[in-house]
């Protein structure tokens, strides 16, 4: 098993140790509810160094991420980051991924850490053909989720540049904690803002431990994988292996918005049929109307209790107070407000399905 740079500091810490992706990895270090709400109201930080780094570089460098993924990346100028996905060639998706546009020809591709060996070996097959000069660099470095209300006001201090000038999906590459050359993006899966902090792995504990410094008066905490998944879940962020993967169509899981037919992409003839005629399952939002919690795995049935779909992440939700989910449901009970019925041990547990996100901040 895999560790970061900062796993002996995760056990310092006291942080409940769990393998994940191959990584020793902390999933919590008070509980789940309270790391949760410290990044709605304030500030935490993530150690999510497990994700995988690519660096496509050259003058075919666009052209390959054009092949390989389907979204417009000729839209990107440089200091901007884009969400996309890599399409298979059977109508899934291999892996959901962002794109930054680093210089001109310098593109960093940021994937899952469960699936840097199949999205490399998926580039590097179509890379064959077109020859951009590709680099895996995700043991090399590391990658903090500072989130929250509070994130921009909390680290101001350590930068020389103004925070509150980077706008969502935007980056600088500049200094941050004492250390030159540091990417700050504005991005993250919480939907609570704040950045994410690429440094090399030699680099990551002096930003760690300045990060805490700057962070400690405005009660910032460290954040486990369980509360990142319950705050990705509230937004409706779909995770690879629960929401998609190689047997669900991006534009099934509602991801229509970053499956550009303006340009050829693997795969884009059969997609574009898709679009077309019309899908005939869609992943839907829903939030339980009675007592319960929609775990992975559990069946959604109809108001008959026919077996109908899934869910595909499920919770109960820290800021709700209730139980929420997602799930594959045939078209016609895809709208909002349709009801349906999650089948919890031997209870048919009612629900609606709701428009996202669940947490309206």
């Amino acid at each position: 098993m895999k560790s970061t740079a900062l796993t002996e500091t995760h056990i310092a810490l006291g942080a409940k140790m769990v393998p994940f992706a191959g990584y020793n990895m902390p999933v919590s270090y008070e509980g789940v509810n309270i790391e949760h709400e410290t990044v709605r109201t304030a500030v935490g930080v993530f150690d999510v160094s497990h994700m995988g780094e690519f660096l496509i570089e050259g003058p075919k460098a666009l052209e390959l991420i054009q092949k390989v993924t389907s979204n417009d990346a000729s839209k990107l100028t440089i200091g901007k980051a884009q969400y996309s996905c890599f399409p298979n060639e059977t109508g899934g998706v291999v892996d959901d991924l962002i794109v930054y546009r680093i210089k001109e020809e310098t593109y960093l591709l940021v994937v899952n850490a469960s699936n840097i060996d199949k999205d490399w070996a998926h580039i590097t097959k179509y890379n064959e053909a077109i020859g951009a000069q590709i680099r895996n660099v995700s043991d090399d470095y590391s990658l903090l989720a500072i989130q929250g209300p509070k994130a921009v006001e909390a680290m101001q201090s350590l930068s020389s540049i103004d925070l509150t000038e980077i706008k969502f999906y935007n980056f600088v590459v500049v200094d941050f904690a004492g250390v030159e050359h540091v990417i700050i993006s504005a991005t993250g899966y919480t939907g609570s803002g704040g950045f994410e902090i690429y440094c090399k792995n030699s680099e990551v504990q002096q930003v760690w431990d300045k990060v805490f410094e700057a962070g400690a008066d405005f009660g910032i905490k460290p954040i486990g994988l369980a509360a990142r998944d319950t705050l990705r879940l509230e937004m409706g962020y779909c995770l690879y292996g629960n929401d998609i993967d190689d047997t669900t169509s991006p534009l099934e899981a509602g991801l229509g918005w970053i499956t550009k037919f303006t340009k050829e992409f693997v795969n884009h003839e059969a997609l574009a049929a898709q679009k077309e005629e019309g899908v005939t399952r869609k992943l839907v939002a829903f939030q339980l109307e009675e007592r319960g919690i929609p775990r992975s795995g559990y069946a959604i049935v109809d108001a008959e209790g026919n077996e109908i779909g899934k869910v595909t992440s499920g919770t109960m939700s820290p800021s709700l107070s209730k139980g929420i989910g997602l799930g594959y449901v045939p078209k016609e009970l895809s709208k909002v407000d349709s009801e349906i019925f999650v089948q919890i041990r031997k209870s048919q547990v009612k629900a609606t399905v709701v428009k996202l996100p669940f947490y309206k901040g």
